[in-house]
């Protein structure tokens, strides 16, 4: 395993769309376990494969220490909605407030490529949408309501 380096907002690769994985080989074991080792060195919350050079559609969470991993991930469901604060590790600063929905259902394959849903409510349903924009080439700025002010 190995920490990789973390794209940051100003590269344009982190708004390329990411391709579908077509199969789960070594390679995408050895990037999810990068990614995992990656988001948990920076004190993240989540990362997606594109945040570390890679158009695939990966991406990783941390849910109370327990990291969840999403490969062709397709939210299925969502529900509610919530404001919140919102950061990221491809954006130093600033942190603002997104509106996100409050449940999320996401379908996905796991590293032994078998199918699951997963659903979350409050921050986990925030980490599955801000991860899922990834992929898309969206960050969280883009649908920042506002900005938080220095000391707010």
């Amino acid at each position: 395993m190995a920490i990789r380096e973390i794209v940051q907002h100003t590269d344009p690769f982190i708004r390329k769309k990411s391709r579908d994985v077509k199969f789960i080989d070594d390679n995408i074991i050895e990037l999810l376990d990068d990614m995992k080792e990656t988001v948990l060195a920076a004190n993240g919350s989540g990362l997606a494969a594109v945040q570390v050079g890679v158009l695939k559609r990966i991406f990783v969470i941390n849910i109370n220490g327990a990291y969840l991993e999403f490969i062709n991930p397709q939210i299925i469901k969502q529900s509610g909605e919530q404001h919140q604060v919102e950061g990221c590790l491809s954006v130093k600063m600033p942190y603002g407030y997104v509106k996100r929905p409050m449940h999320v259902t996401v379908k996905a394959l796991d590293r032994s490529g078998n199918e699951f849903t997963f659903s979350g409510t409050d921050y986990t349903a925030i980490a599955l949408c801000h991860e899922y924009d990834h992929l898309d080439g969206i960050i969280y700025t883009d649908k920042c309501e506002r900005f938080l002010k220095d000391g707010e």
